[in-house]
């Protein structure tokens, strides 16, 4: 990023945030498609700002190094970025209810949103019937980005925010 400078605090907290992010992923791993990331995107986007695509661009590199290459890689070079815009474009916004049903609509619609590579690799019909097949799976993961958001969002975003401002 042109004209970002960074302390070496910054890039203390950013790294931290990344593994923080991808560790916590792993963690609830046993959960189907009930995780922390959109809750931490949304976070990043709201306190960090632009400097939030450190984190999530640090976090997709771990992914890769952890799950190896596939379809998923596309799809998270551009998925991660709707939370995280979310969080920026709001960030003004202090209600926990809309930060849950932000988080829950975009786990609702995470499934749509990866289809473009589905569409790519095997067409429309694939994308479509992929989309559909996994829709369950989207309802879960809307489900726990509500009610994870709802708990989590005021306190991490304090701490967050008291993070960054040491910086």
């Amino acid at each position: 990023m042109a004209g970002a400078k960074l302390t070496i605090r910054q890039v203390a907290l950013f790294g931290m945030l990344g593994a923080l992010t991808f560790g916590a992923k792993v963690a609830m791993a046993v959960l189907p498609n009930i995780e922390p990331v959109s809750l931490f995107f949304l976070l990043f986007g709201a306190v960090l700002g632009r400097k939030a695509f450190y984190p999530l661009f640090l976090y997709v590199i771990m992914e890769v190094l952890w799950f190896g290459l596939g379809p998923w890689n596309f799809m998270y070079l551009y998925i991660w970025l709707v939370p995280v815009l979310i969080g920026w474009f709001f960030r003004k916004e202090n209600n926990p209810l809309f930060w849950a049903v932000a988080s829950g609509a975009f786990g609702l619609l995470f499934g749509l949103l990866c289809a473009p590579v589905h569409l790519f690799m095997g067409g429309a019909g694939y994308a479509i019937s992929w989309w559909v097949a996994g829709f369950p799976f989207d309802l879960l993961h809307c489900g726990g980005n509500f009610v994870i958001a709802l708990v989590l969002f005021v306190p991490l975003r304090k701490l967050l925010t008291r993070l960054y401002s040491k910086t």
